[in-house]
């Protein structure tokens, strides 16, 4: 399998920050893109090149169709913490890539998973998921990132971070962690989609190195050429304010990742694999401070005093 032949690759969940990274790489890539959405035509984030198929991965007919003519397909979960939705949405998933005569599939998982079961939707659905889609065959490689660079250049991070140089985060200072970008995901996705003999691997993928809250905000310092500490959030108080945006049931299905965190059950989870996902899958992560000197970072600030 190469690279070099264009794909035609079904992406389920090209709407989303995540899958959209990977939708625009594949574009850039000059691979086709199906996408399956429930968003109306107004509502659709800009994916040039990308075919939009109105449907629900719960309606396996739906799903169907957005596999009808792909070779390759990539799936990010949505913000779903049900399992009996998990199944079904996987099950769908994993029958029309049969149907389809996929040649390979990428499931990425959002997540790391601990070794051993846990109480924590966001990491057991996940196991769910990719256990549905190896036990029915299709040719599947999983990844699991660790945590994305681009929440920290948010609403919630931004602000602080631009006027008073406060890195705040709901991760221990002291927990290792291997910072990843949105389009170190689509590069890795890529790899996984593209390089040979892979089937039946699982990726635990990541940034060019695992850094400590005060080592993050070292390079978030350097990146920014200012002085930035790192402070630790209560999950609680995150999860709190994520229950405004996205609803009480989706907000505690993503910080139950950060009170498990929180509880030091697994304190390397969400570090480095020793290189072996950058080594097998031919991946070169840029450092942190690249990624951080890259973002338009004034938007956040609230200095608003003309410039000269």
């Amino acid at each position: 399998m190469s690279s070099e032949n264009p794909m035609r690759v079904a992406v389920v969940g090209a709407t989303g920050f995540q899958g959209g990274a990977v939708a625009r790489l594949l574009a850039e890539r000059q691979h086709g893109v199906r996408t399956l959405t429930r968003r109306a035509s107004a509502d659709r984030p800009p994916l040039p090149g990308a075919f939009f198929l109105s449907g629900d991965l719960g309606r396996p007919d739906d799903v169907r169709q957005l596999f009808e003519g792909a070779t390759h397909a990539f799936m990010t979960m949505p913000l779903v913490y049900e399992a009996d939705r998990v199944e079904a949405y996987a099950r769908n998933v994993a029958e029309a890539a049969l149907d389809a005569g996929t040649e390979r599939l990428v499931f990425n998982s959002n997540t790391r998973i601990p070794l051993g079961p846990t109480d924590v939707a966001a990491f057991e659905t996940r196991r769910l998921a990719e256990r549905v889609l190896r036990d029915s065959g299709v040719p599947l490689v999983v990844i699991r990132p660790p945590v994305y660079l681009d929440n920290l250049f948010s609403p919630w991070n931004g602000p602080s971070l631009v006027d008073d140089g406060v890195l705040a985060y709901p991760l221990p200072a002291s927990a290792r962690t291997a910072w990843l970008s949105h389009r170190g995901l689509a590069e890795a996705a890529l790899a996984a989609l593209t390089r040979e003999d892979l089937e039946g691997r699982t990726f635990d993928i990541g940034g060019e190195r695992s850094l400590t809250g005060g080592e993050l905000a070292e390079a978030f310092g350097r990146g920014l050429g200012r002085a930035v500490r790192y402070e630790e959030l209560d999950p609680a108080a995150f999860e709190r304010g994520l229950a405004g945006l996205l609803g009480p049931a989706t907000a505690a299905g993503v910080a139950g990742i950060y009170h498990f965190m929180a509880s030091g059950a697994d304190p390397l989870l969400m570090a480095d694999d020793d290189g072996v996902s950058t080594e097998v899958l031919g991946l070169e992560p840029a450092p942190v401070e690249e990624w951080v000197a890259r973002q338009p970072w004034q938007v956040w600030s609230s200095d608003t005093s003309p410039r000269h």
